[in-house]
């Protein structure tokens, strides 16, 4: 795991033994990722897996696959080819976090003199001091470049030839043996824990999802339901009365969407905390409500053509924020959680554009009632 062209897969060729992954003066050889079981002193089930470079420009989909399959690793390897830059420290946190064990391995070293090698391992651990053991962070050179050898014949002409070295990687081999001989069962355990853990987690983020998606349209259908009823019924205090059985009995119905089943009884508790807490901050649209039942009373009912697409809009959009709050107050697992109902309220709210809303409301009542 590292940035393009850290010597990743020459490296993991080195600890085989074999040319099994491919190596290339180019950027980002490496595409997509790639395994080949290590069998070196019956390693019994470990495989190597060479991932793609984090930083090649236009690679955002092979720094996401690189993630995903070093999450999935029992161990991870990060491979560096100098000091320690910002983006690797925020990639290794990123790894950490995920609980993997991480080695570092400083490539290249037969770039660097004995003591420049010693001082950027220096600098690695001070700057990953409370993350990374320093014992898990040492010197390597995965393909050193070749010796050149000069030899002079007895005539004195020089001929020059190069002979390739071995890795050094000797120190990097112990220590994975090492954590692999004391902590393998242990670190696949973490792992399958870890990943069963991510695996449940993405299931109920799209079982969640699925039902904000199922909740949303059933919100809507009560929202058009209500804002038909208050429409057609000329008495003010009816109009208060269905609201408050339209906002009860969808509660009801949403609640069993999120499989948190609520009764009537505890719906309409909850429908009175966020109806309370929404006239506190939308006032205005509860006066139109009530200004509006009144001119129907006033006019004898003659009144509903004219007020009946603005009225039951109303209607249609305090149903919906009730019906918004409700699904989140349920999918957080019926909780408020820190911030409380009112914080609760002012969110969905905020996230709402009331003009918009009441206006495809209105459009959609009258069209139901025939009168677009």
């Amino acid at each position: 795991f590292g940035r393009v062209s850290t010597g990743k897969s020459s490296l993991l060729n080195a600890l085989i033994g074999e040319s099994a992954f491919a190596v290339s003066p180019l950027h980002g050889e490496t595409r997509q990722s790639r395994m080949q079981a290590w069998t070196e002193r019956q390693a019994g089930g470990v495989y190597l897996i060479d991932t793609p470079g984090l930083d090649e420009a236009g690679g955002e989909d092979r720094e996401i696959m690189a993630r995903e399959v070093a999450g999935r690793s029992d161990l991870v390897i990060f491979v560096l080819d100098s000091d320690i830059t910002d983006t690797e420290l925020a990639a290794l946190k990123t790894l950490l976090a995920q609980g993997r064990p991480v080695i570092v391995a400083l490539n290249k070293c037969d770039l660097f003199t004995p003591d420049e090698t010693e001082a950027l391992l220096d600098s690695i651990r001070r700057k990953t001091s409370e993350l990374v053991d320093p014992g898990h962070i040492l010197a390597v050179a995965a393909e050193p470049r070749p010796q050149v050898i000069v030899e002079i014949s007895s005539d004195g002409n020089e001929t020059l030839s190069e002979r390739q070295r071995d890795p050094d990687i000797e120190a990097l081999r112990v220590l994975l043996w090492d954590i692999l001989d004391a902590e393998g069962k242990t670190l696949a355990a973490l792992n399958a824990s870890l990943f069963a853990a991510d695996l449940s987690d993405q299931v109920g983020r799209r079982i969640l999802n699925a039902r904000r998606e199922l909740g949303d349209r059933l919100v809507r259908t009560y929202c058009v339901g209500k804002g038909i009823a208050v429409a057609f019924n000329p008495v003010p205090v009816a109009d208060l009365f269905a609201a408050a059985f339209v906002d009860v009995g969808m509660v009801v119905h949403l609640s069993r969407v999120y499989d948190l089943p609520l009764s009537r009884k505890e719906a309409g508790s909850l429908v009175r905390v966020i109806v309370v807490e929404a006239a506190a901050l939308m006032g205005t649209v509860w006066a139109l409500h009530f200004v509006s039942s009144a001119l129907k009373v006033g006019t004898a009912g003659l009144s509903t053509i004219v007020t009946a697409g603005a009225q039951g809009a109303v209607a249609y959009y305090s149903t919906y924020v009730v019906g918004r709050v409700a699904a989140e107050y349920l999918g957080q697992g019926k909780s408020w959680g820190d911030a409380g109902p009112k914080l609760a309220v002012k969110k969905i709210l905020d996230s709402l554009d009331r003009d918009t809303v009441l206006r495809d409301a209105r459009r959609e009542i009258q069209a139901r009632l025939g009168l677009a």
